[in-house]
C-alpha cells in the first residue's frame, strides 16, 4: 500500500474511537510509525505558539533549530555547524540545508523566525522576553552577518549559557520565510496558515492534522542528514489507557505514551516491549489562584500542601508518572534542597485554615484536561481536600479549554504540568520564581506564575540576579536560597510530583529514545521483523 486514501482513512480513525469496535489487523508497516497517545493539548503547530508537550514533540521532527540539546542536556550543533561567543554575543556559522518547499536554509531565515517568535507575542515568546528580548529590539539585537552568518547579541539580561539553551527550544525553530510569508494574512506572521501546516527543514514534513483524531507525518526524502527510515509516522489519538494498551499488545500501534500506572504494568518484564521512564525535570503542579479570596492567604495555600495525601497517591496512582516532590527543582540536580515537610496532616491543616478566618472550610473548583494521569490526580486531591474542609468540585475539559482558562487567570485550582529547558537549577525552577510584573494589565499569559496572580517580587529579583552570576559557587549559594524562598512563601504554583514521561514500544522498534525535553527525534528509527 503506497498511499492513504481519504476513505481509508476514516475508516481506521473510526475504529479506534470505542474499545469495543476494534477489529484484528496485521501489524503496523515496517516503514510506518504508529504512536498511541493523547493529541488533547494539541491547539497548534506553529512552533512560535504551540507550547504544549506533545505539540513540541511533534514540532521537533518538522523543524531544526540552530542548537539542540541531546538526551544528556548537553548542547549540540544543529543548522549552526559551529558558533563563536564572546562577552557581547554569539556567531552562529549555518550548515548547507534546505527547507522541505527546497528553499535554501540562510541567515535571514533564521532573522525572521527569532523576529517573529517576539512580534507574534504569544505565550512562547516568554522565555526569550524573560532575558531581554522584546518585539522592540529583536531587529537591533539578531542579524544576518552574511546568507550562512547569523550574529545575536546578548540582552543586558541575559549570559551565552541561557541565551543558547532557549536557542535550543521548539519556540526557536527556524521557518521557511519564503514560505511563510506566502500565507500572511492580515499581519498575522502567516499564524493562520503555520497552525496548520509545516515550513521547516526537518526530517518530516506535516501531511494532516486533525484534532483530537491524528497527526501524520511524512519523511522529507531529503532531509540534509539522510531521509528517515521511516516513511511516515502516524500519531493516534487514544486517551483511554485499556485501548491503547490493547492497540498495543495486538500490533495495532507500535508505541503507547498515555497508558495508566495499572495498564503500564502489564508490559514489565514482558521481552516483546520495551518501557522506557523518561525525567522531563518538570512537575505536576497545583496551580492555585492568588486572586481567589481563599488563596490569597499563604496560610490556606499552606494549609493545602498539608492537605494532600502525596505518598498515597504516589504510590495508587502516579506511579512511573511521578515522584513526591514539592520543590520545583529535580531531587538528584546539584544544589536541590530537601523537600518540605508538606506530608498529609489534617488537624494541621485545619488549624491553618482557622487561623486564616475559614475554621468553617470553603468550596472550590479544579479545573483539568481529561488526559492520564491528570483526572485521577484530581480525583485523589479531591478527595484529600475534603479531608480538611475544602469542598472541591472538578471540572474536566479539554486542552484548548482549560489552557485558554489558565491563561485568562480563569480558575480556582488548576493542574498543569511544566518541564525544564536546562538540566540546572534555573531549567527547571525559573518558570516558578520569576513574575516581573503581577498586574492583570500586564498580561503576561505566557508567565507561569502570572497565571496565577502570585506576586513575587523578591523571589523574581533573586532569579534574575542568579541568572546572571557566573561564579559557579556563588550561583549554586543563590539556586538554594531561590529554592528556600520559594517555600517560605507558601507557593500559589504547587509542585505535587517530578514528572516522568513512561513510554512503552514494541520492542522491534529501534533507535527511539525518549527525550527530557520531549522533543524525540524520529529520523533513526527504524523497526525489526517480526
Amino acid at each position: 500500500m503506497k498511499h492513504f486514501s481519504k476513505t481509508l482513512l476514516a475508516g481506521v480513525a473510526a475504529s479506534f474511537l470505542a474499545f469495543g469496535a476494534l477489529q484484528a489487523v496485521a501489524a503496523t508497516p515496517k516503514d510506518q510509525l504508529v504512536i498511541g497517545t493523547s493529541l488533547a493539548q494539541v491547539l497548534s503547530l506553529d512552533p512560535q505558539q504551540a507550547t504544549e508537550a506533545k505539540a513540541l514533540e511533534i514540532m521537533s521532527n518538522l523543524y531544526d533549530r540552530l542548537v539542540m540539546t541531546d538526551n544528556s542536556g548537553k548542547l549540540q550543533p544543529h543548522l549552526a555547524e559551529r558558533w563563536e561567543e564572546d562577552e557581547k554575543g554569539i556567531t552562529f556559522h549555518l550548515r548547507e540545508a534546505k527547507f522541505a518547499s527546497g528553499n535554501p536554509v540562510t541567515a535571514d531565515d533564521v532573522v525572521y523566525s527569532l523576529a517573529r517568535l517576539l512580534k507574534l507575542d504569544q505565550a512562547a515568546a516568554a522565555n526569550f522576553k524573560r532575558i531581554g528580548y522584546t518585539a522592540e529590539n529583536v531587529d537591533t539585537l539578531v542579524k544576518a552577518v552574511d546568507p550562512k552568518t547569523v550574529r545575536i547579541e546578548l540582552s543586558d539580561q541575559t549570559t551565552g549559557e541561557l541565551l543558547l539553551y532557549r536557542l535550543a527550544m521548539v519556540v526557536a525553530s527556524v521557518v521557511d520565510s519564503v514560505e511563510v510569508k506566502k500565507h500572511v494574512t492580515a499581519d498575522d506572521f502567516g499564524n493562520g496558515w503555520l497552525r496548520t501546516n509545516s515550513a521547516g527543514s526537518g526530517p518530516f514534513s506535516l501531511n494532516r492534522w486533525t484534532p483530537n483524531e491524528m497527526v501524520i507525518l511524512e519523511a522529507n526524502g531529503d532531509y540534509v542528514s539522510g531521509a528517515p527510515t521511516m516513511r511516515r509516522v502516524i500519531l493516534r489519538h487514544v486517551p483511554e489507557s485499556q485501548v491503547q494498551r490493547l492497540m498495543l499488545e495486538r500490533g495495532d500501534i507500535d508505541i503507547a505514551s498515555a497508558l495508566s500506572a495499572a495498564d503500564l504494568k502489564v508490559f514489565e518484564g514482558n521481552q516483546k516491549f520495551e518501557v522506557q521512564r523518561v525525567p522531563t525535570g518538570g512537575f505536576y503542579v497545583l496551580a492555585m489562584n492568588a486572586g481567589n479570596q481563599y488563596l490569597a492567604s499563604p496560610k490556606v495555600r499552606e494549609a493545602i500542601a498539608y492537605g494532600i495525601d502525596y505518598k498515597g497517591i504516589e504510590q495508587t496512582i502516579m506511579g512511573p508518572y511521578g515522584r513526591v516532590r514539592n520543590v520545583p527543582v529535580p531531587e538528584n540536580f546539584d544544589y536541590a534542597i530537601p523537600n518540605p515537610d508538606w506530608q498529609f496532616d489534617a488537624a494541621k491543616a485545619k488549624a491553618l485554615l482557622a487561623e486564616a478566618g475559614f475554621a468553617d472550610g470553603f468550596s472550590l473548583t479544579l479545573k483539568t484536561i481529561a488526559q492520564t494521569p491528570r483526572i485521577d490526580l484530581a480525583t485523589a486531591i479531591q478527595a484529600s481536600l475534603g479531608q480538611i474542609g475544602i469542598k472541591v468540585e472538578i471540572q474536566q475539559g479539554n486542552g484548548s479549554d482549560i489552557i485558554a482558562d489558565h491563561r485568562a487567570r480563569n480558575f480556582d485550582l488548576l493542574m498543569p504540568q511544566t518541564g525544564s529547558y536546562m538540566p540546572n537549577v534555573l531549567g527547571s525552577m525559573e518558570q516558578f520564581a520569576s513574575n516581573p510584573d503581577n498586574s492583570k494589565e500586564a498580561n503576561n499569559a505566557g508567565n507561569f506564575v502570572w497565571r496565577s496572580a502570585w506576586d513575587i517580587p523578591e523571589l523574581t529579583q533573586l532569579t534574575a540576579k542568579a541568572s546572571l552570576e557566573r561564579d559557579p559557587a556563588k550561583r549554586g549559594e543563590m539556586f538554594k536560597q531561590m529554592q528556600e524562598m520559594f517555600v517560605s512563601l507558601k507557593p500559589a504554583v504547587l509542585p505535587l510530583f517530578e514528572r516522568f514521561e513512561p513510554i512503552v514500544l514494541n520492542a522491534n522498534v529501534e533507535g527511539y529514545l525518549g527525550h527530557p525535553n520531549q522533543v524525540t527525534r524520529l529520523e533513526g528509527v527504524t523497526k525489526t521483523a517480526d
